[in-house]
C-alpha cells in the first residue's frame, strides 16, 4: 500500500494546508510561495501516476486516493481564488468546475456499481482540462502582474470549456445506462 507513488499522493494532500496558509499570510511574497507550493503539488499529481505505471506500483488504494487528492487540491484553490478575486469572472468558471467534478465523480461511482466504469474512464480531454486548469490556477494564485492575471483568466475559460466538453462526453458515454435505453 505505501509505495513511492502513494507517498507522493500523501505528500500532495499534506501540501494543501501549507498552500492555504501561505496564501493567507500578510506578506508580499505570500502569493508567490502559495503558487510555488501549488505547482509542486500539481507536479506530484503528474509524477505519481507516471511512477505508478513505470514502476508497476499501481494499487487500488492509489487509484482511489489520487483523484481524491486532485479534487481536494483543485477545489481548495478554486475556493481561495473565488474569495480573493470576488468576481463573477472567477466565480462562474469555478462553479462549473466544482460542479462537474461532483457530477462526474458520482457518475463514475454509479457506473462502477453497474459494472460499466470503463465507459467513463479518464479521457484525453480530461487530461488537457486538468493541465490548463492547473496553469490557470497557478497564475491566478501568484498574481505576479496584470498580464499574468489576464492570461490566467483566458486559460481558466479554456479549462472551463474543456470542463463542459469532458462532462458532455462522459454523460454521453453513460446516457444509455442512465436512461435505461441500452
Amino acid at each position: 500500500m505505501i509505495n513511492v507513488p502513494n507517498s507522493l499522493t500523501f505528500f500532495r494532500l499534506l501540501l494543501i494546508p501549507v498552500f492555504i496558509v501561505l496564501f493567507y499570510l500578510p506578506f508580499d511574497w505570500a502569493y508567490f510561495w502559495a503558487a510555488a507550493v501549488f505547482t509542486l503539488a500539481a507536479v506530484t499529481d503528474w509524477f505519481d501516476g507516471f511512477l505508478a505505471r513505470q514502476l508497476e506500483q499501481s494499487t487500488p488504494f492509489g487509484a482511489f486516493l489520487d483523484p481524491v487528492a486532485d479534487k481536494v487540491m483543485v477545489a481548495s484553490a478554486l475556493v481561495l481564488i473565488v474569495e480573493d478575486y470576488s468576481s463573477p469572472l472567477v466565480t462562474i468558471p469555478a462553479m462549473f468546475m466544482i460542479g462537474r467534478e461532483i457530477i462526474i465523480s458520482a457518475l463514475r461511482e454509479w457506473m462502477a456499481e453497474i459494472g460499466q466504469r470503463a465507459r467513463v474512464a479518464v479521457s484525453w480531454i480530461g487530461k488537457w482540462k486538468t493541465t490548463i486548469q492547473m496553469l490557470a490556477l497557478i497564475g491566478l494564485i501568484w498574481q505576479q502582474s496584470i498580464y499574468m492575471i489576464w492570461a490566467s483568466y483566458l486559460l481558466l475559460y479554456v479549462a472551463t470549456g474543456l470542463t463542459l466538453a469532458s462532462a458532455y462526453d462522459y454523460l454521453k458515454a453513460a446516457w444509455g445506462d442512465l436512461t435505461g435505453a441500452r
